[in-house]
């Protein structure tokens, strides 16, 4: 009785550790959703700061939480030192400031991006973190070990990569989408060992939209991270890249449906699902939020597109389903909320600002920070209702992260945790 009895208790710490945790790009559920209540309607530099650190270098990945500890990756200017940075959630110090790779030629990353801008994926006792191409690593959360790296999956980001891990099973699923090679590759997550890899079937021609040869650059690119769903039954990886959308089997790699964009490429955002469809944005060029409904295979037509919108649409910034409503902020500070069913506007704000990070959704309130340290808290509601609003710092890249009941933010210098 007595081992049963501390089985359910190491049980129920787990789950309670799980459930607090914030443990890759999006949240828990990849969708930007977070379990927590009490967060902060207001703060500022001297409101409702718990904490504040300093993080050295240029890095837009986003915060992961595991426990007592928060990750995240940053690197200096010229991108030939790269590091990972883990952060005590309760005090706010540097436990581990880690170089994990030199770079001696560095690709070139537009000023925009930087050579840190993947989010790291966590789980108990070893934490995965991708620059792209120049290396991914698997380190041990206790020691800051690296446990195994891997420095030839190859592609030419062109821009700076910006396609975060995800974490599936025993796999660890990357996309590769550059301006030379464009592919999604999962590696065993206990080894680093490649398990299976997968080209991108679409045929780029040789020429885009405005008549420019595509054989290298934007039209080629893609920034998005990969999400995996349970659909009738089977798991479905689905997987935006340069001129088109996917569906893998994340068993294999194998392909079960495309959908092709071809006037829109650098998707940059992670789909999210419900209603029996996937809403996208689709990314620059010609950018749209497209509604593509499940169940398809080979390469899917017009028929398999439930409803586009093309006006006041993100082409960074993820969407948040919240019930039948899906709503967006788009770059240049234009919130939208949408019937999910149908892409009818419910209503449209401005809000204010530039937003390259991803909102997040916490007790029917969207949390939305912008390039110039707003963060602006409405309702994920028909009606739009202007709740709160935070100033800090020098702007946010990177997306929120939440545990218990507080929001911890990254801006272009600084971790802040803000709590009431």
């Amino acid at each position: 009785m007595i081992v049963r009895l501390f089985a359910f208790a190491l049980l129920l710490a787990s789950t309670a550790a799980a459930r607090d945790s914030w443990p890759q790009f999006r949240g828990p559920g990849g969708d930007g959703h977070a379990q927590a209540s009490g967060l902060p309607l207001s703060f500022g530099e001297s409101q409702n700061v718990k904490w504040k650190t300093p993080i050295h270098g240029k890095g837009w990945s986003s915060p992961v939480i595991w426990e007592s500890q928060i990750w995240l990756t940053t690197a200096n200017e010229s991108g030939t030192e790269l590091s990972a940075v883990c952060v005590d959630r309760d005090t706010g110090k540097i436990t581990l400031d880690k170089l994990v790779f030199r770079v001696d030629d560095p690709q070139f990353c537009h000023k925009f991006n930087s050579y840190a801008s993947p989010t790291p994926v966590i789980e108990e006792g070893r934490v995965y973190v991708s620059f792209g191409s120049p290396g991914t690593a698997c380190l041990d959360t206790r020691t800051g070990e690296v446990l195994w790296e891997r420095r030839d999956l190859a592609c030419n980001h062109y821009r700076g990569a910006g396609s975060s891990p995800i974490l599936w099973g025993d796999l660890l699923i990357m996309h590769f989408d550059g301006s030379d090679l464009q592919y999604l590759v999962a590696l065993d997550k206990k080894t680093g060992r490649t398990v299976w890899k997968a080209d991108r079937s679409i045929d780029f021609k040789d020429l885009g939209p405005d008549g420019k040869p595509e054989a290298e650059g934007d039209w080629r690119k893609a920034y998005a991270t990969p999400h995996v769903i349970e659909h009738s039954g089977q798991p479905l990886l689905l997987s935006s890249g340069a001129k088109a959308h996917y569906a893998y089997n994340p068993r294999d790699g194998s392909e079960v449906w495309r959908f092709e964009e071809r006037d829109a490429h650098s998707a940059s955002t992670r789909p999210v699902v419900g209603h029996g469809m996937v809403f996208i944005p689709t990314g620059f060029g010609k950018g749209s939020v497209i509604a593509l409904k499940l169940g398809g295979s080979g390469l899917l037509g017009d028929s398999a597109l439930a409803w586009r919108l093309r006006k006041a649409v993100p082409n960074k910034p993820s969407a948040i389903l919240a019930g039948d409503l899906l709503f967006l902020v788009d770059d240049g500070g234009i919130a939208s909320c949408v019937e999910a069913r149908t892409g009818d506007v419910v209503w449209t704000q401005r809000i204010g600002g530039n937003y390259s990070a991803s909102p997040i959704l916490a007790e029917g309130r969207i949390y939305a920070g912008n390039e110039e340290g707003k963060v602006s808290v409405f309702a994920a509601s028909r009606e739009f209702k202007l709740l709160g609003e935070g100033r800090l710092g020098d702007g946010f890249m990177a997306s929120p992260a939440v545990s218990g009941k507080a929001l911890y933010l990254r801006s272009k210098t600084h971790l802040y945790r803000i709590e009431e």
